[in-house]
C-alpha cells in the first residue's frame, strides 16, 4: 500500500472529476464509489477496479493491478462526492453492456426518470425482483451518478442495464416487443388482471408521466389500484410494486 499526502495529488483530482462531471466519467469509461460495502459488492461481481483511497486498514485483498493509497480522513472527505463520506473511496471501470434478447423475460424501460436516488433505488429492486434488465430512455439520470450508485446498495454491479435512444426504443417497438404502460387513468387496466410476461413496462417521469411518444407505443396500459383521493406514488415505489407483481406471476422464490 502507497500513501498519499497531498489533495491536490493527480488521482484525488482524477476520482473528484469522476464524482462531479458524467462528460469526464463517458470520457474515461470509469466511475467513482464511496465505502466498504461496495467495494466488497465489486469485487464479489469481479468489477474492474482501478484505485482506491483509503483511510483504514482493509482486512480483504485487492487484486494485485489495484493501486491502493493509504490516506487521510480528510482526504477521503475532500474527494467523495458524497456529503456524508465514509473512510474509502474507489474507481471502477465501466461495466460491459451484455447482449440482451428484450423479447423475452421482463424488463423495465425508465422514461426520463431525473431523480438518481429513484433510479439507484429502481435498479435496486429490479436485482431483488429478479428482472432482466433495465434501460434508461430520454433524460433518464446517469446510473454512474454518486446519488444514483448509493442507492442500488451493490445493485449496479449485479444487475443488467440499458442506455438507449429513442431510435433504438423504437427499433424494439418495431421488431414486436410487447409495451406496457404505467398510469393513474381510470381507464388503465388493473395490474393483477393482466399478463406482465415478456414484456418491458414502461415507467415515466416524476413529474409529467410516460412522453406521449411512448404513450402512444404501449399495447396496455396498466394502474396500481389506490385508495380514494391518492393520485400517485414515488415513481421508484410504483416500480418496486410493478417489479414485485411481475416477480409473483412468475413464482419467483422470495425469501
Amino acid at each position: 500500500m502507497k500513501n498519499l499526502t497531498s489533495k491536490n495529488n493527480p488521482v484525488c483530482f482524477h476520482l473528484r472529476k469522476l464524482g462531479k462531471s458524467k462528460s469526464y466519467r463517458d470520457q474515461c469509461g470509469e466511475f467513482i464509489c464511496d465505502g466498504v460495502k461496495l467495494l466488497r459488492e465489486a469485487l464479489s461481481s469481479n468489477a474492474d477496479i482501478g484505485v482506491v483511497l483509503t483511510s483504514e486498514p482493509l482486512d480483504f485483498k485487492l487484486p494485485a493491478k489495484t493501486d491502493v493509497f493509504a490516506v487521510t480522513a480528510d482526504i477521503v472527505d475532500s474527494v467523495s462526492p458524497l456529503s456524508n463520506s465514509q473512510s474509502l473511496v474507489f474507481s471502477c471501470l465501466f461495466k460491459e453492456t451484455k447482449i440482451c434478447d428484450f423479447t423475452k423475460g421482463t424488463h423495465i424501460l425508465l422514461d426520463s426518470v431525473q431523480d438518481p436516488g429513484n433510479v439507484g433505488t429502481i435498479i435496486r429492486c429490479a436485482n431483488a425482483f429478479g428482472i432482466d434488465g433495465v434501460i434508461l430512455a430520454g433524460a433518464s439520470a446517469d446510473v454512474y451518478n454518486p446519488k444514483a450508485i448509493r442507492a442500488t446498495m451493490g445493485a449496479l454491479f449485479r444487475q443488467n442495464f440499458y442506455y438507449m435512444n429513442k431510435d433504438k426504443v423504437m427499433e424494439l417497438k418495431e421488431s414486436g416487443v410487447k409495451f406496457i404502460g404505467t398510469s393513474n387513468k381510470d381507464n388503465a387496466i388493473d395490474i393483477r388482471k393482466t399478463d406482465l410476461s415478456n414484456a418491458i413496462i414502461i415507467l415515466g417521469n416524476e413529474g409529467k408521466g410516460i412522453s406521449d411518444t411512448l404513450f402512444g407505443c404501449c399495447d396496455e396500459i396498466i394502474k396500481i389500484p389506490m385508495s380514494p383521493g391518492c393520485e400517485s406514488i414515488n415513481v421508484a415505489s410504483a416500480a418496486s410494486i410493478v417489479m414485485w407483481e411481475s416477480a409473483n406471476r412468475r413464482e419467483l422464490c422470495l425469501h
